[in-house]
This record gives structure tokens, C-alpha cells and sequence, in this order.
């Protein structure tokens, strides 16, 4: 059952890349990122109101700028710029950057499970981003690195934190943060490209306002206060197998909303890689069973 409500989460997120591509698709994303984070945390706070210690600010800051202000802004821009599936699988790769941040920052070797499926899943990848079968955006991949190492970096923060700070009060106050870093961004933009924010206000349809709603609602408030809320009561292999949710979520609304196809060796390097991001968790779990038996 906990494997199954992961999977609602990660399933929302996965539906991102898509989603914009589908209704917000000349938007720009330093605007996207503000009217995802600002409005989410606002609600948060009006459900439960909260105000950090003054002790707390300088961390949530930081964590305002890293995991939503740039975050918000990298994965929007891979959204427009990359196929849904690509954005999707792309991101299972948080593992193999955290096992080699932690490896290089704080001397943690990996062990030997994780570096051999972690050797895996740069080669699949390798092979799945290889320019010679298929085309992708430079900056929209550069972006997928980038919020990978986001990801990483603030994911390190956060654990450091402990119990220091109550969650709800972290995941409030980084998004109204961000959101707020988000929107002065996108008003110094605006002040140099007027015409692409004019636009989006001219043409607003219906269809905008669906895609708003979607990113804001369900892939934000709903994803991230079940998300938070799950990570209290569930255990790393359930969280591992609920994400894979994500890359499939990417592929599937990729194929619905956007008519994107790959060749059958592309499915099957996505599958592959799907399958190498959880295959140590699943060694592990199988070791503790058979040694419990």
C-alpha cells in the first residue's frame, strides 16, 4: 500500500514535462517556476500558518534559492526544451550523482551494488542521449544536470537539518522563498523581454489555466505535502520503487499529450535504465529476506 501512494506523487511530477509542453508551451520559465512555488506555498501556509525561528531563516533561504528558485526554473526549462520521456528518465539519475557527491564531498565510498548499477546506468544513458540517435536540446540537457545536482545538494540540507525544523515549516518557507526569488527574476527578465510575458497575458486561454492549475495543485501542493507527509512513515525501498512512477509517468503523457514515439531500442534503453536505478535496492531487500528465512 505505501508503495502504491509513493507512486501518486512521482506519478504527478513525471506529468510536468508533458503538461507544459502540452498548455503552457511559450511561456517562460523563470515565470512558470514563480506561479508553481509562490502560490503552493501560500496555500501551505493558509492550511497550517507557520513562521520560522530567526535562527532558521539563513537555511531556509538557501534552501529556497537551490531547491525551488533554481530547481523550479531548470525543470521547466528542460520541459520545453526536451521530449517528456527523455526529462523523465533523465531523472532517475539523481542516484548515481549523489553516490559520486557524496563519494567526492564527504570520502563516502559506494559499495560495490551501487557502483556497478550506478557503471549501468551511465552506460545506458550514454547510449539512450547518444547524438548519433537522437536529437536533444544542448541547454535542455544541461538543465537536467543541473537540477539533478540541485536535487542532490539540497536533498544534503535537508538531512542535515534533522528534526531541527518542523517539515511543513520547511516545505512552506522554501517555496514562498523561491517563489519570491522566482518572481523578481521573472520581473528583471521581463524589463529586457517584455514581449514574451505580454504575450502569455494577451493569449491566456482556458488551456492555460488547466496546465496552471495542474503544476500548482496537484504536481505541487498535493505532490509535495504527500510527499513530505509519506517520507515520515515509509521506508527507502518503498520510496524507491514509488518513484518509478516518475519515468513512466514522463513516457506514458509524452506518448498521450505530446505524440512522441522512440525506436524500440530507445524503450527499451528507458526500460533498461528504470530497471538499474531500483536493481540495488531490490538486491538488498532480497539479501535481508533470504538471511531473515
Amino acid at each position: 500500500m505505501n508503495i502504491f501512494l509513493a507512486m501518486i506523487p512521482a506519478f504527478f511530477w513525471g506529468t510536468t514535462y508533458a503538461m507544459t509542453q502540452f498548455t503552457l508551451p511559450d511561456w517562460p520559465p523563470l515565470l512558470l517556476g514563480a506561479i508553481r512555488a509562490l502560490p503552493a506555498g501560500l496555500i501551505l501556509l493558509a492550511l497550517k500558518p507557520s513562521l520560522p525561528k530567526k535562527a532558521d531563516w539563513p537555511v531556509l533561504i538557501k534552501l529556497g534559492t537551490i531547491n525551488i528558485a533554481a530547481f523550479f526554473s531548470l525543470i521547466f526549462i528542460m520541459a520545453l526544451t526536451l521530449p517528456s520521456a527523455i526529462s523523465g528518465v533523465g531523472m532517475i539519475s539523481v542516484p548515481v550523482f549523489a553516490m559520486l557527491f557524496h563519494w567526492v564531498i564527504s570520502k563516502k565510498r559506494p559499495n560495490s551494488l551501487q557502483a556497478v548499477f550506478g557503471a549501468v546506468l551511465i552506460i545506458l544513458a550514454w547510449r539512450l542521449f547518444d547524438p548519433s540517435a537522437i536529437t536533444l536540446n544542448p541547454l535542455g540537457l544541461l538543465a537536467m544536470f543541473a537540477a539533478i545536482s540541485c536535487i542532490v545538494v539540497g536533498s544534503t540540507i535537508i538531512k542535515a537539518l534533522g528534526t531541527r525544523i518542523h517539515w511543513w515549516t520547511v516545505l512552506t518557507w522554501q517555496l514562498i522563498i523561491g517563489g519570491v526569488l522566482l518572481l523578481v527574476a521573472a520581473a528583471i527578465h521581463a524589463l529586457f523581454s517584455p514581449e514574451q510575458y505580454v504575450s502569455v497575458i494577451q493569449q491566456f486561454s482556458m488551456t492555460n489555466g488547466f496546465g496552471l492549475g495542474w503544476i500548482i495543485l496537484l504536481n505541487t501542493v498535493l505532490g509535495y505535502i504527500m510527499y513530505v507527509w509519506l517520507l515520515q512513515r515509509m521506508t527507502v525501498v518503498d520510496f524507491t520503487f514509488g518513484g518509478i512512477a516518475n519515468p513512466v509517468a514522463g513516457i506514458v503523457s509524452g506518448m498521450v499529450l505530446l505524440g512522441e514515439s522512440f525506436t524500440p531500442q530507445q524503450y527499451l534503453l528507458m526500460a533498461s535504465m528504470i530497471l538499474a536505478s531500483i536493481a540495488p535496492t531490490l538486491i538488498q531487500m532480497l539479501r535481508q529476506r533470504i538471511r531473515g528465512s
